[in-house]
């Protein structure tokens, strides 16, 4: 059987950048090897569990590119919530192999035996009141279904793909309950039986999950199945080193493209997360379909921060081909401008020349705004430094200077300047930076003789006609 990985997201908010990681090191793993990458989605919790949610999780996915093969006999994306006949009739086999029983002790009762432990000072657990009672399924007391832990035999130990030998001694564990008193299984039963039914071979998740894998195993041997490989990534981490939150919004998947991050930096930055093929940083999703194993994924906790994203992001402005970037910053353009923006030649041409300044399709967007408005908006600060009263009489020559000129190129502009600093024995810088706040409102865009051949010559004019009222 060829290698067959899975990724099961609970569709209870939006993708988080650890649910990502596993979703991407499940994807590069089976492209990797030559097999397939199923998704399904997890609702078992029906209380937190919504259609919204999902659709976050699926778009994330959709959005940094990690593409899912169809899962065998389903139409669309397996969910938990259709699954409850299949799920009864695994329980339903547990119960007739005398691996499972059915439970009538209360939510109570079962806190109170696990009081009277501690009390011992001995580990909370169910003593097993109800293992040898035989309880039937005519009981006129609510029941829940427990698994039968085996007293020697169980299978609780597992050698980790990543982290090594790992387990616990069965005797550690209680006979826990596998499906609720409505009949519905819980969690760790569903995953065994969907994962079965999948034909998974191997289950790639966080650390996090390691301690649910003796349940798991032990379920697959009340059921007489074969157990895929486990493997446990270590744990994200704030960059205090505490435990990265699920519920914190600064790091899903969507607020990281709302930031203006472009999704093939983001995809780089979580492959790292943790992963590494030796002294590289830049990977695009075929080097690591490519170049991925498990070997390559460390034992330590990664730290989560921006400084690594915002290099990658850097490097991804500078490189990805026009199109695609233009592409990715559209949606950036259309808020700045407060309207759809057509991308024209000028356009396109500004996005180059601004691809060496910008560390966020955000900033990207922003530093284009003085072209995609008709009227810009002066910064005080920098309209006091600049647009003085002695930069007047130089602005207006220039103005006049610009207004004459026969092609509206950056040599031709240059021309035109240096006919006003040459006379006046004033350096480029003291006329250039003006310039740059008249037409941008702001001190910062590229070089002067781009910005304005790109602005075109109406425009320059007009702005230098406005800023020529203030520097008076």
């Amino acid at each position: 059987m060829g290698v067959v990985t899975r990724y099961a997201p609970s569709p209870t908010g939006a993708l988080h950048i650890g649910g990502a990681r596993t979703a991407l090191f499940n994807w590069a793993f089976a492209r990797h090897e030559g097999g397939k990458f199923l998704l399904r989605i997890e609702d078992t919790d029906r209380v937190r569990s919504t259609a919204e949610s999902e659709k976050l999780v699926l778009e994330a996915l959709e959005w940094l590119g990690i593409r899912w093969d169809p899962a065998p006999g389903s139409q669309g994306i397996p969910h938990q919530s259709e699954r409850g006949p299949r799920y009864r009739e695994a329980i339903a086999e547990l119960l007739a192999r005398g691996h499972a029983y059915r439970c009538t002790c209360t939510p109570a009762e079962v806190e109170a035996m696990r009081e009277r432990a501690k009390a011992r000072d001995e580990k909370p657990r169910y003593d097993g009141t109800c293992r040898n009672r035989n309880v039937g399924p005519d009981s006129p007391l609510p029941f829940a279904i427990r698994l039968r832990v085996p007293e020697s035999g169980g299978w609780t130990h597992w050698k980790d793909l990543i982290a090594g030998p790992s387990g616990e001694d069965a005797a550690e564990l209680d006979d826990f309950v596998i499906a609720r008193t409505d009949g519905s299984a819980i969690y760790h039963f569903a995953v065994v039986v969907d994962d079965h039914d999948m034909g998974i071979t191997h289950v790639i998740r966080g650390r996090e999950h390691m301690t649910s894998t003796p349940r798991q195993l032990l379920i697959y041997q009340g059921l007489g199945w074969e157990p895929p490989l486990f493997a446990h990534a270590p744990l994200l981490v704030e960059a205090g080193g505490k435990k990265l939150s699920k519920r914190a919004e600064s790091v899903s998947v969507q607020s990281y493209r709302d930031r203006g991050f472009c999704p093939e930096a983001v995809l780089n930055y979580i492959a790292r997360l943790g992963w590494g093929h030796g002294d590289l940083e830049i990977f695009s999703q075929d080097d690591l379909a490519r170049l991925f194993t498990l070997e390559g994924v460390g034992q330590s906790p990664s730290q989560v921060h921006d400084d690594k994203l915002v290099w990658l992001s850097q490097h991804y402005l500078k490189t990805l081909p026009r199109e695609l970037l233009l592409g990715h910053l559209q949606r950036f353009l259309d808020a700045e401008a407060g309207r759809p923006v057509a991308v024209d030649p000028g356009l396109a041409r500004l996005v180059d020349l601004l691809r060496e300044r910008s560390k966020t399709l955000v900033e990207m967007a922003a530093l284009a705004r003085f072209y995609l408005v008709d009227e810009i908006t002066l910064e005080p600060k920098a309209a006091a430094k600049h647009l003085t009263r002695a930069i007047a009489e130089p602005l207006a020559a220039l103005a006049g200077a610009l207004e004459k000129v026969q092609s509206w190129d950056r040599a031709s502009l240059e021309a035109a300047f240096r006919g006003v600093i040459e006379p006046r024995k004033l350096e480029l810088g003291a006329v250039a930076q003006p310039v740059r706040v008249a037409v941008t409102g702001g001190t910062v865009s590229p070089p002067i003789f781009d910005t304005l051949e790109v602005l075109g010559r109406p425009r320059t004019l007009r702005r230098l006609a406005n800023a020529l009222k203030v520097a008076v």
